[in-house]
C-alpha cells in the first residue's frame, strides 16, 4: 500500500523536480514526510509569497515548471502575487496547496478558504485532487499545461485526507517533448514578401523571445538578415548587446531615442511580443506595417494590430522565413546610421561623480561578465537599467515588464544563484521592494548562496513620487524611513557595505563578490535625472517628431 502523499511526490519525481519553494502547514504534513524520503529538496522560505517568485523564476530560467508548496488558506493566498507574476510573465509554475480534509470535517470551518475558486483568474488551470489514484495523471496534466504555450502556473489542492490515504500503488504518467507546430508556407511566404518590400525594416525582440528553447535561432535569424533591431525590457539578451545591429531597448512606449529608428521604419517585425509588456512602440495611423512573429496569434489591441501574422514555434519558423530571406534584402541595414547617435545619447553622463543612475548601471556593467545575472526588483531604477544595461546574454538581466511587483527581485536572484552557482548573480533592489522580501536574506544564508543584494536607497517608493512630481501633484505620501541596511544585512549573517562615495563604488562591489556568500551593499541615488533626462530631454524631441 502507499500514500497520496507518495503518489504525489513520486509524480513530481517522475517529471523531473529537484526541488520545492515553500512553507508547509499542519495539512501538508504527510506531503513533507514524502518529501524527506525523496530526492526533492525541500527548499524552507521565509514567506509564502517569496516561495512563489523563486517557483516562478526557476520556470523561466530553465523552461521546466518550479513547483512550490503550501498550506491552507492564508499560506495560498499569499501565493496570490505570485501566481499573477507568473501568469502575466509566462513563466511556467506548479503550486502546490494543502486544505483540511474533505471527507470528514472534524475542524468545521476553521482556516477553510475557497482557494481553488481565487486562483481561477490567476492560472491557467486550478484542481482539487479528490482521489489518491488520480495524482498521477493530474499532475502530469499540470506540467504539461504549465509548460506548452503560452507557459504560466497551475494550481493543485491536495487536502490532507487524500493525501494521508492509502491506496494501490498507481502507474506513473511518463512525460513526453512538447512539440509545436511550424508556422504555415502561406504565412512565411506573405511574411517573407513584406519583409523584402520594406525600405526600412527593424525588428523588435520580446519577452517570448528568451524562452530558452528559441534563443539561438532568433540570434541566427539576425545574422542572417542583417536587419538592425531593438528589444523590449523583457526581450533584453536574447541577441547578444554587443552585435552592431543593436538599436538599443525601449524602455518607454514613446518618446525615447530608439523610438528615432522605430518612428522612421516603414515595417517592424516583432519577434515575440507579447501584449501582457507595457508597450514598447505604440502603433497608429501613418506608423509601421507590423508583421507579428510568435508563438501564438498576436492579441489585438489599440497600440497593437499586425498586418501579418507568423504562428509557431518561433525557432525553426524564423529559420524558415530566414531561407526565403537570403540574398533578397537590399534595404536590411537602412536604419542603421542612426544607432551610433542613439546609444550615444542613452549613455551621456554614465561616468560623473555623482550617485546617478546611469553611474550605477555603467559600474555594475564594468563588474559584471558576459554570463553575469541581474535580477530587478520593480522601482524608479528599472527604466535606467533597461535602457541603459548591455546585455550580452539571453536570461541575464530579469526584469518585470508584466505584473511589474515590488518584492520579486531578491527572491528570483536568489533562485539564479541556485542554478548557476558559478556565475556571479547579483539583486537589484529600491528599498521600497527590498522590504517587501528583505526576510529571504537568512533563507539565501541558511542555504550558503553567493550574492550581491545592492539596495538602492532614496527613502521613498521612488517611481511614484517621481510620477506625482511630473503629473504636478504636490510631494505627499511617498516617503519613510530606513533601517541601517548594514547591520540589517548582519543580523541576518550576512556582511554589509555602504558605499558613501562613488568612487568606491565598482570596488566594493569587486569585493563583494570575490569575499563569497551573502553581502548587501547599500548605496544613495541622485534620481534628479529622472526629471532631466526622461521628463526634459525626452520632450525636447517632441518638436522634432510633429515637424516630421
Amino acid at each position: 500500500m502507499t500514500k497520496g502523499s507518495d503518489l504525489l511526490v513520486a509524480a513530481l519525481e517522475n517529471e523531473g523536480v529537484d526541488r520545492i519553494f515553500g512553507i508547509p502547514g499542519e495539512e501538508n504534513l504527510d506531503v513533507v514526510e514524502s518529501i524527506r524520503k525523496s530526492s526533492i529538496q525541500l527548499v524552507l522560505t521565509r514567506h509564502e509569497q517569496a516561495a512563489a517568485f523563486m517557483a516562478a523564476t526557476y520556470g523561466r530560467l530553465t523552461g521546466k515548471p518550479g513547483v512550490c508548496l503550501t498550506t491552507l488558506g492564508p499560506g495560498a493566498l499569499n501565493l496570490s502575487t505570485g501566481a499573477a507574476y507568473a501568469l502575466l510573465g509566462a513563466m511556467p509554475m506548479v503550486m502546490i496547496t494543502g486544505q483540511k480534509g474533505i471527507l470528514s470535517s472534524r475542524q468545521a470551518r476553521f482556516q477553510v478558504v475557497d482557494v481553488v475558486a481565487s486562483m481561477k483568474p490567476l492560472t491557467k488551470l486550478t484542481r482539487q485532487i479528490v482521489s489518491p489514484q488520480t495524482i498521477p495523471t493530474m499532475v502530469r496534466e499540470a506540467f504539461r499545461i504549465a509548460q506548452e504555450e503560452r507557459p504560466g502556473p497551475v494550481h493543485l489542492e491536495l487536502p490532507e485526507d487524500i493525501a494521508a490515504e492509502e491506496c494501490e500503488p498507481v502507474a506513473l504518467v511518463a512525460p513526453h517533448q512538447l512539440e509545436l507546430p511550424i508556422a504555415s508556407d502561406a504565412a512565411l511566404d506573405r511574411a517573407a514578401a513584406l519583409i523584402t518590400a520594406a525600405k526600412r525594416p527593424l525588428l523588435m525582440l520580446g519577452a517570448a523571445a528568451s524562452r530558452p528553447r528559441s534563443t539561438s535561432d532568433i540570434a541566427q535569424f539576425v545574422i542572417r538578415t542583417g536587419i538592425p533591431f531593438f528589444t523590449t525590457q523583457m526581450g533584453k539578451g536574447t541577441v547578444p548587446g554587443g552585435t552592431e545591429l543593436y538599436m538599443g531597448t525601449a524602455a518607454l512606449s514613446e518618446r525615447d531615442y530608439v523610438h528615432e529608428a522605430i518612428e522612421q521604419a516603414d515595417l517592424i517585425i516583432t519577434i515575440g511580443h507579447d501584449t501582457i509588456e507595457k508597450p514598447p512602440f505604440i502603433m497608429g495611423r501613418g506608423g509601421p506595417s507590423v508583421v507579428h512573429v510568435g508563438y501564438q496569434p498576436a492579441t489585438v489591441e489599440q497600440v497593437y494590430f499586425p498586418q501579418s501574422e507568423v504562428i509557431g514555434d518561433i525557432g525553426p519558423s524564423l529559420k524558415a522565413l530566414a531561407d526565403r530571406l537570403d540574398g533578397k534584402l537590399p534595404n536590411a541595414q537602412a536604419l542603421l546610421h542612426l544607432r551610433e547617435r542613439i546609444l550615444e545619447r542613452i549613455a551621456v553622463r554614465a561616468t560623473e561623480d555623482r550617485f546617478t543612475p546611469q553611474r550605477l548601471v555603467h559600474d555594475i556593467r564594468e563588474v559584471m561578465p558576459h554570463d553575469g545575472i541581474l535580477a530587478l526588483d520593480n522601482g524608479m531604477y528599472k527604466i535606467w537599467f533597461a535602457r541603459n544595461y548591455r546585455t550580452r546574454m539571453a536570461n541575464t538581466l530579469l526584469l518585470d515588464n508584466a505584473l511589474a511587483t515590488m518584492g520579486a527581485g531578491l527572491p528570483s536572484a536568489m533562485v539564479a544563484s541556485m542554478l548557476y552557482p558559478e556565475r556571479r548573480v547579483m539583486a537589484v533592489c529600491g528599498d521600497g521592494g527590498f522590504m517587501m522580501n528583505s526576510q529571504e536574506i537568512e533563507t539565501a544564508v541558511r542555504l550558503k548562496l553567493n550574492l550581491v543584494i545592492l539596495v538602492i536607497e532614496d527613502n521613498a517608493y521612488g517611481m511614484i513620487r517621481w510620477k506625482q512630481a511630473v503629473d504636478e501633484f504636490p510631494d505627499f505620501g511617498m516617503t519613510f524611513g530606513n533601517p541601517d541596511f548594514v547591520k540589517y544585512a548582519e543580523s541576518y549573517g550576512a556582511k554589509g557595505t555602504r558605499v558613501s562615495d562613488i568612487s568606491q563604488f565598482k570596488q566594493t562591489l569587486e569585493n563583494a563578490f570575490s569575499g563569497g556568500g551573502v553581502h548587501l551593499v547599500n548605496i544613495p541615488v541622485d534620481y534628479s535625472e529622472n526629471e532631466r533626462v526622461l521628463v526634459k530631454e525626452l520632450r525636447e524631441r517632441l518638436p522634432a517628431i510633429l515637424e516630421n
